[in-house]
């Protein structure tokens, strides 16, 4: 059994020297417009061509189908975008409103910042956020399409095939309105580069779903909805509520495909999703601690990273963007394996409350377009 230390290279979770030098050993300088990551993985064929032989995927796989929308002609790329509305949401996420900033930034490298620098902090934070979904996008692109290659069902084969072309409707809108609405994009996040190299180089295909499927895309739409409730801009809420209908249905088929595969394993081998599951979530956790952002806006992420472990609203946000992601592992019985080894895990994490919560699997359909939503034409 692996120690913390083990798996994410350090003993305490918060340490903050051990979580700013991801970003000094993996981090992108921007200017390169390929990476490279191995692929281990064995292409799958099946010669078993008989369809509904699950029938929850085939049941997702028919869903699929009738619910794809056009990110060019569905979404009104006309609407004129005004910056503060995307500063009120990330007010919001900060707890940092005029009435509070002074009594919250005292004896901070905040302390003496204008309204118009915390303005700043809040686009650039924003534009950084949905730079990571972005990249996460294409990232679930890639691993989709690995999926379709290597999970030996047929029924899985024909829905992560509708996930690809999800995924790259997904991407295509995000740096739509990155790059046409705001100012550009950030680059990837050395964290979430870490776990997308990770997820990829895995050779076993249930990995792959863990990984992706589950934490990643988990992750996505929980942080979704909760700026879908929360922004007031029109055209990024119309795009964030397409977007989910269709993250939903790919957490469920992570769900779904790997609640029947995990039944079979050994303790052992759950032991290694465990592991991996941990490790992802930590991962993600320091993702959304944004040193990019802190490094643009002139401050050392050092100096300001103690502040966001401690900060009491950052903390709530964080933790909240695990509300799909305990319910799924505990669907699948990553929790309370091997004597509640993740369980501990989530607890240090403080996010194993939400396991109480309804899992992807019973609850993707409630994310559905309806029928005037799914306006596109065809021809």
């Amino acid at each position: 059994m692996s120690t913390t230390e083990d798996l994410i290279g350090r003993a305490d979770v918060n340490d903050i020297e051990a979580i700013e030098a991801i970003m000094a050993i993996a981090a992108e300088d921007g200017e390169a417009n390929i990476r490279a990551v191995k692929d281990h993985a064995d292409a799958i064929f099946t010669w078993d061509y008989e369809k509904g032989r699950r029938p929850a995927l085939n049941k997702l796989y028919e869903k699929a189908k009738v619910s794809m929308w056009n990110g060019e002609t569905d979404l009104p790329w006309d609407t004129a975008v005004n910056p503060m509305d995307l500063v009120e949401l990330q007010r919001a996420q900060f707890g940092m409103t005029p009435e509070l900033r002074k009594e919250n930034t005292r004896g901070t490298p905040f302390e003496k910042w204008s309204d118009a620098q915390f303005d700043e902090l809040a686009l650039e934070s924003n534009n950084w956020m949905l730079s990571q979904f972005m990249h996460g996008e294409q990232g679930a692109l890639i691993c989709t399409a690995k999926i379709v290659e290597t999970v030996p069902w047929i029924d899985a084969k024909y829905y992560a095939s509708t996930q690809v072309m999800d995924e790259a409707r997904h991407v295509e809108v995000f740096a739509r309105y990155l790059d046409s609405k705001l100012n550009g994009h950030y680059p990837l996040n050395a964290h979430l580069g870490l776990l997308l190299e990770d997820i990829i180089e895995d050779s076993r295909w249930d990995m792959t779903y863990l990984g992706m499927q589950i934490m990643v895309e988990g992750l996505a739409l929980a942080a979704f909805g909760f700026m879908h409730q929360m922004t007031t801009e029109p055209l990024l809420k119309q795009l964030l509520r397409y977007v989910m209908s269709d993250e939903a249905r790919h957490v469920a088929f992570g769900v779904l495909s790997l609640q029947e595969y995990y039944a079979e394993l050994t303790a052992a081998e759950l032991m290694e999703r465990q592991e991996f599951a941990f490790e992802a979530a930590v991962r993600m956790r320091d993702r959304f601690m944004q040193q990019e952002v802190w490094e643009r806006m002139g401050l050392n992420p050092r100096d300001v990273l103690p502040l966001l472990i401690d900060n009491p609203n950052r903390l709530l946000f964080q933790q909240m963007l695990f509300t799909k992601i305990v319910p799924n592992c505990k669907k699948l019985g990553l929790l309370d394996a091997n004597d509640g080894w993740l369980r501990t895990r989530f607890q240090e994490l403080g996010v194993i409350d939400f396991e109480h919560l309804t899992d992807t699997s019973d609850e993707y359909q409630a994310f559905a377009l309806s029928d005037a939503e799914l306006k596109t034409e065809v021809g």
